[in-house]
């Protein structure tokens, strides 16, 4: 299969459009298909952040529903399936837009979106493994855990990466470069760590090129490792990206 994968949207739904647009897929019963048969694929956290997080998600639960989808969750979309599920967690991060849009609903349209969306999470897999050559994971893979069962350690390395335990003066963590050690044979393409440009390094690719702080939203023609991009909408914080050297 060929596939389009999509670094994270966070509630950016008019720049999304215009990226599946610009990829020539056509849009057909409220979901989007490719004339030559190609698939779209998302890295995770459709949600959060940005201004129309609800219409990200009844797309993807359009496209699961016509079995479409191929999509990996990343942490915001663990954190709102736990609140969903009556857990404790903070509403910070992000998480207060995504509820603000789902609070100004109906009550009844509520309850529908509620149990829709845990309904969608319950159906993802932890990671896309495409074999022999392909593995989509929301904050990546470290070679190490290839082919090993799936595990808690595993499970928060590929939802929420790895940190050195040190911060920015802004308060994010500073996150670890695992891709420049990775030396496995498939490609590992993920987001989760917003950056400039796509960050490409050992057969690893991340794609979070910040659309929800104003960069853009970017897409990876697989296999032919071709970046698409249109620019973000929202307002520019570089002191929002990573930079790794």
């Amino acid at each position: 299969m060929k596939f389009d994968i999509i670094g994270d949207i966070h509630g950016c739904y008019s720049e999304l459009l215009q990226l599946i647009e610009k990829l020539g897929y056509q849009q057909r019963a409220g979901v989007f298909v490719h004339p030559k048969g190609r698939s779209l694929s998302f890295v995770g956290d459709a949600m959060d952040r940005g201004p129309d997080s609800l219409n990200v998600l009844k797309l993807l639960f359009r496209m699961q529903d016509e079995g479409l989808l191929f999509y990996s969750p990343g942490n915001h979309c663990s954190k709102l399936y736990r609140y969903f599920k009556g857990h404790s967690v903070q509403i910070s991060n992000g998480l207060e837009t995504t509820l603000a849009e789902w609070r100004s609903l109906p009550k009844q349209d509520q309850l529908t979106f509620r149990k829709r969306y845990m309904q969608f999470y319950e159906k993802l897999p932890l990671f896309q493994d495409h074999p022999p050559h392909l593995i989509v994971a929301h904050a990546g893979l470290k070679e190490e855990m290839l082919g090993q069962p799936l595990s808690r350690g595993i499970a928060n390395f590929v939802l929420s990466g790895e940190t050195t335990g040190n911060y920015y003066a802004d308060g994010r963590p500073i996150r670890r470069d695992w891709a420049k050690n990775y030396g496995g044979q498939p490609w590992v393409v993920y987001g989760h760590t917003p950056t400039e440009v796509p960050y490409i390094i050992n057969r690893t690719a991340n794609i979070d090129t910040g659309c929800v702080f104003g960069g853009s939203l970017t897409a990876l023609r697989f296999p032919e490792m071709a970046i698409e991009s249109v620019p973000s909408l929202q307002p520019y914080a570089p002191e929002r990206f990573y930079r790794f050297t």
